[in-house]
């Protein structure tokens, strides 16, 4: 019984660690995406869509990098922190089988 109320209560504990979690992975997945971009290109600022000066291909890239580099990251971190939950409590941080999608 106390298992199953263990369960119940976890998501809720868990949801202000999440939150920090994804703040500090949003900040590492920007300082990444800096890092990656200033690699391939060799700039230091990646094109913005409403960049004039930068074409189509350019803005794309970036745009794709971007979200490839962000979804990495957050994943890392997320995975990171439910399995340090799990360790310490021995449960899953999730109410089912499904994660934030």
């Amino acid at each position: 019984m106390a298992k199953s109320r263990k369960k119940l209560k976890l998501p809720l504990v868990y949801a202000p660690v999440g939150f920090v979690l994804s703040w500090a992975g949003g900040a590492l997945g920007a300082l990444a995406f800096r890092r990656t971009w200033k690699a391939l290109r060799g700039e230091d600022d990646a094109p913005d869509a409403l960049d004039r000066d930068r074409g189509w291909g350019e803005v794309l890239l970036a745009a794709a990098v971007q979200g490839a580099v962000f979804a990495v990251v957050r994943s890392a971190v997320d995975r990171t922190g439910a399995t340090a939950i799990e360790r310490s409590t021995g449960v899953w941080p999730t109410a089912g089988q499904g994660g934030r999608d």
